[in-house]
């Protein structure tokens, strides 16, 4: 399912993203693998949040557990990123509109959005 590749499980639009289909295929089609752990070293193969969501709790995406925001998604952000902690917040709140709406239309809505108002890989 190539058009839901941009929605990742953790509310990042991955859309915007320069990486997108050129290096990363998306978080659905990757599986969780995503190619910049290898990059940074981090020491994990499948993300933390792909596992929690999708392989033990299957679920489409975060936003459709009632445990939102959990430890592991709240402890997976980037030390370096000064907009870190507001960055989660917006992915929430994202996550709880894509679980009212689904995601069909929340990829309709992120495609429609300024760059400045959605979550994405790229920000």
């Amino acid at each position: 399912m190539a058009e839901m590749n941009p929605a990742a499980v953790c509310g990042i639009y991955c859309g915007r993203c320069e990486y997108l289909e050129e290096t990363c295929k998306g978080c659905s089609a990757e599986k969780g693998k995503v190619f910049w752990t290898k990059l940074e070293e981090i020491p994990w193969d499948t993300c933390p949040i792909w596992e929690c969501c999708v392989e033990q709790k299957r679920l489409e995406h975060c936003g459709l557990c009632s445990d939102l925001p959990c430890d592991t998604y709240l402890a997976l952000k980037d030390p370096n990123d000064p907009q870190a902690d507001l960055h989660k917040r917006e992915c929430i709140e994202s996550l709880k509109h894509r679980a009212e709406v689904g995601t069909r239309r929340w990829l309709e809505e992120q495609e429609r959005l300024p760059k400045s108002r959605s979550p994405s890989a790229s920000d």
